[in-house]
């Protein structure tokens, strides 16, 4: 029974919360990975482009509930998601036929767009600030939760309680179903053939007739909605606040460098790779071990690696490391 109590405290605060937030970096990441894939360069403004598809799914969201509009147990963010989805493709396109295009006629370096992505990071940033304000920004309603800690306790007996928040159960549901679609869009429709054609190789791709600013528009629109969905989850599970998508530009980096920069897979992998360290390291394991260990062991201290504070050093010291050890990843990258 105590092992029991020790795995319900293990997968309440470690495997659910690692589970959820490592499907919203696997989106992010997929994001990254395919600009790197297709574009061919570090796309640093991605952080604040989930920013800003998730702040317009907030101003619709909020424009709903006003008007008396809801998604029944469901939060009504994801009646608004579609709204989001349209301005930050709307962004991309603008942001690429404004800036990019220029830089993609010159033939410039990828290091040169990685700079001025980051002009555009700082301005999209700038936007968000300015639209919406610099606080933490509450929106989830509905169910909060889909079973929680008493429901649990009473259905099982045990002295530990397991909740699922409804933002975890739906952001690991559209994970799955946003990555399947995915896949088969680029394995199966000819569209998604001609952008893997493009990023295998550019020229061979032009001679067979492909258009490379149709491609260019479909990978912006594709990266637009992976950012988007990838925000609002964030948003709804955690809060939203511009200055943390900020700070997600490094957990999400790293994913996709672990995983193999340019490969999906090794992006998805990283994603959960990335999501467990960060939470297994920050995590206190008293409780877990009172169950797990015999009295006389138990410990006296929170037996805690690093204060949550640091999380995101976690991923700084993961990309490092992969960086010095196994460049290519996980996954060897470029693989679309």
């Amino acid at each position: 029974m105590d092992f029991l109590n020790a795995f319900i405290v293990l997968a309440n605060f470690v495997l659910v919360p690692a589970i959820a937030y490592g499907s919203q970096l696997a989106l992010g990441a997929l994001g990254v990975t395919m600009i790197y894939g297709i574009l061919r360069f570090s796309n640093f403004a991605h952080g604040d482009t989930m920013a800003f598809g998730a702040m317009v799914t907030i101003l619709v969201t909020w424009w709903m509930q006003s008007v008396g509009v809801s998604f029944g147990p469901l939060p009504t963010a994801l009646l608004a998601l579609p709204f989001g989805l349209l301005g930050c493709a709307a962004l991309v396109l603008f942001t690429d036929r404004v800036v990019y295009r220029f830089y993609r006629a010159q033939k410039a370096k990828p290091v040169i767009l990685v700079i001025v992505s980051m002009g555009v990071m700082f301005i999209m940033n700038g936007l968000v600030r300015f639209i919406i304000g610099p606080n933490d920004q509450r929106f989830a309603d509905g169910e909060r939760f889909i079973i929680s800690v008493r429901e649990f306790k009473q259905l099982t007996g045990l002295r530990e309680g397991l909740a699922i928040k409804t933002t975890q159960g739906i952001t690991v549901v559209t994970a799955v179903i946003v990555v399947l679609l995915l896949f088969w869009f680029l394995n199966k429709t000819r569209t998604g053939k001609s952008m893997r054609a493009y990023s295998d190789n550019e020229d061979l791709a032009l001679l067979s007739g492909i258009d490379p600013e149709r491609v260019v528009m479909v990978t912006w629109l594709i990266v637009a909605a992976l950012a988007t969905i990838a925000g609002v989850l964030y948003g709804l599970d955690k809060t939203f606040k511009p200055f943390t998508y900020f700070q997600l530009l490094l957990p999400i980096f790293a994913s996709a460098i672990v995983g193999g920069l340019g490969n999906p897979l090794g992006a998805i992998a990283g994603g959960f790779v990335i999501a467990f360290s960060e939470v297994t390291i920050t995590y206190a394991w008293k409780k877990v071990l009172k169950y797990a260990l015999p009295e006389n062991l138990e410990p006296s201290s929170l037996v805690q690696l690093l204060s949550t504070d640091y999380k995101f050093a976690v991923s700084f010291v993961i990309l490092v490391i992969v960086l010095l050890f196994r460049p290519t990843g996980l996954f060897k990258g470029k693989a679309f």
